[in-house]
């Protein structure tokens, strides 16, 4: 093979390194280093003299270290021969990155594990070459971000997957609002994977999440958007006007049903609205009478079990039980108990009811 007198190399994107395909040399040869390259001169494995940027004439005075392993001799066209390496330190920048899966996480905020999917890109930057020729390239001819991407692909996911799921949970922010964060997001992974891969003498640069998404279809997914609607209702309109608004729902829902077990669930849900509606009326009340005069304690009304259709209802006050029999749901004939009696009496032996026991039903009306 004849000797060289030039040694260059020119590097294609995205290949970081590139070794010399001759390494047939010779004192007085010269070495091109372009701008962002190192060129390294390697013999028996062992990595020796490094050059930057600009042009050599080989001399043995620039060679040292690879001059004590091959013994040139001094001066003239000694040939001697030494592999050269040029290591690459332009960035590149557009290297696309996707979880192949997605990862199940447990919505901070909302309590409900979702898929969760995200992609984005990153650049690659070699910083340190002796530490990337050392640690990396072996005796491969060439080295491409495509390989680094290969090499590092199924740790780096596991790592993004790892440091995603601690960021949405450390943050506390919903999945459903993740996209927010992204750029705060971005930063603290390009922190975190530097120091993973600063031990190769690669750079991340400029890494970028692009989007965190969920399937739309997936039924975790709608239980979550359900719940995110719900706590913005809560927000919006209050806790105790919410639970009203549902007893009343519940309500017109149930006097929808026909036959006597419909208005019992109607009647039912009317005493569930009550008693919401009570709940909120009590809250207002203590706001606005702090600085008025409290007023003595209602007398508390008995109340009553009445056994209808086969079963006890218990605590009925007058009126509700009123509301039965003008509903045809009790008459003077319905058994009922109240503390203080010893058996079970006839609504129509009660004096409280006397007036109820003949009162008459009104026909159904007509629409």
């Amino acid at each position: 093979m004849a000797i060289i007198d030039v040694v260059k190399c020119d590097i294609v994107d995205g290949e970081f390194c590139h070794k010399f395909p001759s390494d047939d040399l010779r004192i007085g040869s010269q070495l091109v280093v372009y701008p962002s390259q190192t060129a390294f001169f390697v013999k028996g494995g062992v990595v020796c003299d490094e050059f930057t940027a600009g042009t050599y004439t080989i001399k043995t005075e620039n060679i040292p270290v690879l001059n004590n392993l091959v013994n040139i001799p001094f001066g003239g066209d000694s040939p001697f021969k030494a592999e050269v390496w040029f290591i690459n330190q332009i960035s590149k920048l557009d290297i696309p990155w996707g979880t192949p899966h997605p990862i199940q996480l447990e919505d901070p905020k909302y309590k409900i594990i979702v898929p969760v999917r995200a992609h984005g890109q990153y650049g690659l930057r070699i910083s340190n070459p002796r530490i990337f020729l050392e640690t990396l390239i072996g005796n491969m001819s060439s080295f491409t971000a495509e390989k680094i991407d290969q090499y590092f692909k199924g740790k780096m996911i596991a790592s993004l997957n790892t440091m995603l799921a601690q960021q949405i949970i450390n943050e506390g922010v919903s999945v459903l609002d993740i996209n927010t964060q992204l750029m705060t997001m971005a930063e603290t992974l390009n922190v975190q994977l530097n120091n993973m891969f600063e031990k190769y003498g690669i750079s991340i640069v400029d890494f970028a999440i692009m989007s965190i998404n969920v399937p739309e279809n997936d039924d975790s997914v709608i239980r979550l958007k359900k719940a995110k609607d719900l706590a913005a209702r809560l927000t919006i309109t209050g806790r105790d006007v919410y639970q009203m608004e549902r007893s009343f729902d519940v309500l017109q829902t149930a006097a929808g049903n026909e036959g006597a077990g419909g208005q019992m669930l109607a009647m039912g849900a009317g005493f569930g609205a009550g008693i919401g509606v009570g709940n909120a009326m009590g809250d207002i009340a203590k706001q606005t009478m702090n600085t008025n005069p409290t007023p003595p304690p209602i007398p508390q009304q008995p109340t009553y079990y009445a056994y209808i259709n086969g079963s006890q209802m218990p605590n009925l006050t007058i009126q509700q039980i009123a509301t039965l029999v003008q509903n045809g749901l009790a008459n003077g004939e319905t058994l009922v108990w109240t503390a203080g009696m010893a058996n079970w009496v006839k609504l129509s032996t009660i004096p409280e009811f006397a007036h109820l026991a003949g009162a008459p039903i009104p026909p159904p009306i007509n629409m």
